[in-house]
């Protein structure tokens, strides 16, 4: 389902690409632009759409919202483009009213799943119930740029409100998350793949925080409280604010959930380190215990600007972006074809897409991103396409060839560059 507005996007970008003597990326912008739509995009005859990840058969209501960003830009002149935000941002909030802990979704209720989980209790609609902070932002995001992009507030339906509520509810009761009733156990397996003590995960202390068990990885958190999330959450939670002004029942609770997220961050999610001074650490358990790195999956560190939680100027997100952009990171590689970080959820020494367009869609240095340029010509493996992480030796090898979000967002970092 390509648009015609789509089509003059490509055609337009692709014409200055070629004007920069930029014909590799042209070809992938052509080819990853409209990939979402293409191959991943299912519309329901009751309105909604399913989005689905790419190479696996469920919907991820992170990779759904981020698969369509870069749509945004034409919500106001594209019907057809509303029609898919619209549906997705409905199938998003029914998921949501289903099941606030689940990361990823079957189309109908299958019983379909990555993997048989212990949880406390079976939801045969659900394809993987790990819980992550990120999964309840990405729709409230989504939602609120919409609803600037497009100037309608159509899609803020009685169940995206409802959603909304249940959204603050789980934020809430896991700012206390020795209270909780979700636990996760996923047996023979690597200790990413499933929580520790029981599957509540390892202990936490309050701080006003909200506790997550997985990062937006799929992998579990080594400490409880996942610092790119709580800021993520304190964005969208001002989202809640501005989208639910009339209804101060979801105003003011998000208010009051907001700063005392970020009242934790400050006093907990700060670290001063001996080269680079007071960075952002990526996770913590409130009791002295820090994790120092960087994923490549978003919400990162990286992406804190593009997330909205603080500018790129802000100096302590500047000493973090110097620390996860050098070997202090233990998940930033360099090798003979490329530098970046990757992620302990693909093999050592691969390095993702997708942290390199947030490298580029957070960088005020041109230098840095014309790098960035030349290296997404070069490591596409001659597809065009962009994958989940490849070797920084050799980007011939590859994982995912068919991973929608990462074309995603590399179109956006194109936009940003190219674009008006």
């Amino acid at each position: 389902m390509t648009t015609e507005y789509v089509k003059k996007t490509i055609e337009e970008i692709k014409a200055k690409l070629i004007a920069a003597k930029r014909p590799f990326l042209a070809d992938s912008f052509e080819k990853c632009y409209p990939n979402t739509l293409e191959t991943t995009t299912e519309l329901n005859p009751d309105g909604t759409a399913f989005v689905f990840t790419g190479d696996i058969p469920a919907m991820w209501l992170r990779d759904s919202s981020a698969q369509v960003r870069h749509y945004l830009p034409l919500a106001k002149k594209d019907e057809k483009i509303r029609r898919v935000i619209e549906g997705l941002i409905a199938k998003q909030a029914e998921c949501i009213l289903n099941d606030a802990y689940a990361n990823a979704f079957n189309r109908e209720a299958s019983g379909k799943c990555w993997s048989a989980d212990k949880t406390e209790f079976t939801n045969p609609l659900a394809w993987e119930r790990k819980y992550e902070i990120d999964s309840l932002c990405y729709p409230v995001c989504l939602a609120y740029l919409y609803m600037k992009a497009s100037g309608s507030k159509a899609h803020i339906t009685e169940n995206f409100r409802a959603a909304c509520k249940r959204i603050l509810e789980v934020f809430e009761t896991e700012q206390h998350h020795e209270n909780s009733k979700y636990f996760f156990i996923r047996e023979n397996c690597p200790p990413s793949d499933t929580l520790p003590e029981n599957g509540k995960g390892n202990p936490v202390a309050y701080t006003g925080m909200t506790w997550s068990g997985f990062r937006p990885s799929d992998d579990a958190c080594r400490y409880g409280y996942l610092i790119p999330s709580n800021m993520f959450a304190v964005v969208i939670l001002g989202y809640m604010e501005e989208m639910f002004c009339d209804d101060n029942g979801i105003s003011s609770r998000a208010n009051t959930l907001k700063k005392q997220i970020d009242e934790g961050i400050k006093k907990y999610g700060i670290y001063d380190h001996p080269i680079y001074g007071k960075i952002y650490a990526y996770e913590t358990d409130g009791m002295g215990n820090y994790t120092l790195m960087d994923d490549a999956n978003v919400p990162s560190l990286l992406s804190i600007p593009y997330l909205g939680y603080v500018s790129a100027d802000d100096e302590i997100y500047k000493n973090t972006r110097k620390f996860i952009l050098s070997k202090e990171n233990p998940y930033y590689y360099e090798g003979k074809a490329a530098k970046g970080i990757g992620s302990p959820h693909t093999p050592e020494r691969y390095i993702w897409h997708i942290s390199l367009s947030m490298q580029g869609l957070t960088s005020q240095n041109n230098e840095e991103k014309e790098y960035l340029l030349d290296l997404f010509e070069r490591s596409t493996a001659g597809t065009g396409y962009m994958h989940e992480g490849f070797d920084v030796d050799d980007p011939d090898r590859f994982t995912r060839a068919w991973f929608a979000w990462a074309n995603s967002i590399f179109s956006e970092f194109i936009l940003s560059v190219f674009g008006e």
